[in-house]
């Protein structure tokens, strides 16, 4: 036993002081971009093309709000019409706390490993490595969870579309809505191997068809149900909590903070593109801070719009509605056939454009994790960088091969699948979202932490961090609860399963076998020297020295 407890303590020990060097950055004193991203410890390798509008695009797009809410409104209507729009509201202001604490982190150190970058910088030695390990794979994960969301819920609007045009002569199958869900992760992975500057430029093109959806629902819907069906008054939209759920009244409304903490997330994708923005350490707090803000503000006014709306005030018959979409039942009702038909493909293209933005996310996450040899089993192999297109094309290939297994819950199990889907992409973001804003709020943290351009003074920062930290731990805990308390497989939220699984494998593998080739993030500097044969140059500091002398 002994002999044993030795070789158990000895491991341990091995494991947890093989860790890379942390490396001392400034980013108020930097010359520009690639400067400061030396500092962090890494070469430029991808170009830089987006700018501060392109940044907030990113995460615009992801978040895509008539898309995403036609897709989550389901569960926002579960408590009614109060569940929906004040559920709306009150997620909307926690997220904006999230999102705040996330511009701390992102202006003091763009990078695209982001999250689990400032785990490992942030912890103290005994555990950043194996922390910083897990978070990578939970911020992977979500991000592909986002990738599958998403494309789900594509697959779902075009079905909707379908169904309506042919008045119900159309049966809508777990085998279809697969099907359709595999063409648009495949064809996003084809668009999101072509250059930056094309990508870019798909930003672009995303917020334009999002806003332009947005308005078009806000000012179409309510003119064609004045006319027809006619609007519910102002006690039903804010005042009614219909609890279809098994749960008791209180809980449900929880459960349906769910559309707005799923719509207006994936905003840690501006981090994950840092690498190929333009004045990082501005844009990134625009990005966040701002696509948060629109969707927050227009989104509640969408909700009120839809719950006004709803025919005849009757929730439970737009919730059972054959078309598989209550949205496409509210559009329906309002304008007709033609208009429903002609709406759920304009939202089913600005839902395509958020997955082809977020498979961009979770391929420079997933590239960035490779890159540091975190990757288990096929780093070195996702780690390339095209050298023509300047592109992670074999780490966006990855991202599209585990979604469309991922997506394979749908196949076997159609509603719980799907809710599975929906809530692996809140639960594993928030964690990663999360853990480096508490470490950042503890004592050994707190020192290391040197801001950036964007900050609102310790005060008021350290207030709106504790803050971010109680909801995301609040918020880990409700993604996990099923949508009823009756609990079978088809109403089984397998979330918990899914996530508490990697989590632990994740620090199971790390323990046994990652150890080997993780050692946290680690400086592709000297490689690149080595590689590019450039004796004159010896080391980084060096690099900082000479621009700083220029300048």
């Amino acid at each position: 036993m002994n002999t044993i407890k030795s070789r158990t303590e000895e491991h341990l020990h091995n494991v947890l002081s093989n860790r890379s060097e942390i490396r001392s950055i400034d980013p108020l004193h930097v010359v520009n971009d690639d400067d400061l991203l030396a500092q962090i410890g890494y070469k430029q390798e991808l170009s830089r093309h987006y700018s501060t509008f392109q940044v907030f695009g990113i995460a615009f797009s992801i978040m895509g709000l008539l898309p995403s809410i036609s897709s989550t409104i389901y569960t926002g209507l579960e408590a009614g019409p109060v569940g929906l729009v004040w559920g709306w509201f009150v997620a909307g202001f926690f997220i904006l706390c999230v999102g705040t604490s996330m511009t701390f982190l992102g202006s003091s150190m763009p990078t695209s490993g982001g999250l689990y970058y400032y785990t490992n910088y942030y912890s103290p030695d005994s555990i950043r490595v194996p922390l910083s390990f897990m978070i990578a794979c939970s911020n992977s994960l979500g991000l592909i969870g986002g990738i599958c969301s998403i494309s789900y819920g594509f697959a779902v609007e075009v079905l909707s579309a379908v169904y309506i045009n042919t008045d119900g002569n159309f049966e809508i199958t777990n085998a279809k809505c697969y099907g359709i869900f595999a063409a648009c992760v495949i064809s996003n992975v084809l668009i999101c191997c072509i250059t930056t500057k094309h990508t870019a430029s798909l930003q672009t093109v995303s917020i334009v068809v999002n806003s332009f959806l947005c308005i078009l629902f806000l000012i179409a819907v309510p003119a064609g149900a004045g006319k027809t069906i006619g609007f519910n008054d102002a006690h039903y939209i804010f005042g009614e909590l219909q609890n279809i759920r098994t749960w008791n009244s209180g809980w449900s409304f929880i459960l349906s903070l769910m559309p707005a903490i799923w719509t207006i997330g994936a905003f840690d994708s501006v981090i994950h593109c840092s690498e190929e923005a333009k004045n990082a350490q501005r844009s990134i707090p625009w990005g966040i801070l701002g696509s948060i803000s629109v969707c927050w503000i227009v989104g509640w006014f969408i909700v009120i719009v839809s719950c006004a709306c709803i025919k005849g005030g009757d929730t439970a018959a737009v919730l059972d509605s054959a078309t598989g979409s209550p949205m496409a039942q509210i559009i329906y009702d309002s304008l007709g056939k033609k208009w429903a038909v002609a709406f759920m493909a304009l939202i089913a293209i600005g839902q395509y454009l958020m997955a082809c933005s977020i498979m961009v996310a979770a391929s420079r996450q997933i590239w960035a994790f490779a890159r540091d040899e975190g990757l288990p089993f096929v780093y070195n192999y996702v780690k390339y960088v095209n050298p023509k297109v300047k592109v992670p094309i074999r780490a966006t290939m990855f991202a599209g091969i585990i979604s469309l297994l991922l997506g394979l819950l749908v196949l076997i199990n159609g509603s719980a699948g799907s809710g599975a889907l929906f809530s692996l992409a809140v639960a594993s973001n928030i964690l990663a979202w999360g853990t480096p804003v508490l470490l950042v709020i503890l004592p050994y943290g707190r020192k290391r932490f040197i801001p950036g351009p964007f900050y609102l003074g310790p005060v008021l920062s350290n207030i709106i961090n504790v803050i971010t930290v109680f909801w995301i731990a609040f918020i880990i805990v409700m993604s996990m609860f099923p949508d009823s308390k009756d609990v079978t497989r088809d109403t089984m939220n397998y979330t918990c399963a899914i996530n508490v699984s990697v989590w632990l494998l994740s620090l199971v593998y790390y323990f046994v076998w990652g150890y080997r080739t993780y050692s946290g993030p680690k400086s592709n500097l000297e490689e690149f020297d080595s590689i590019n044969g450039d004796e004159t140059i010896q080391n980084v500091d060096q690099i900082l020295s000479d621009e700083k002398e220029k300048v």
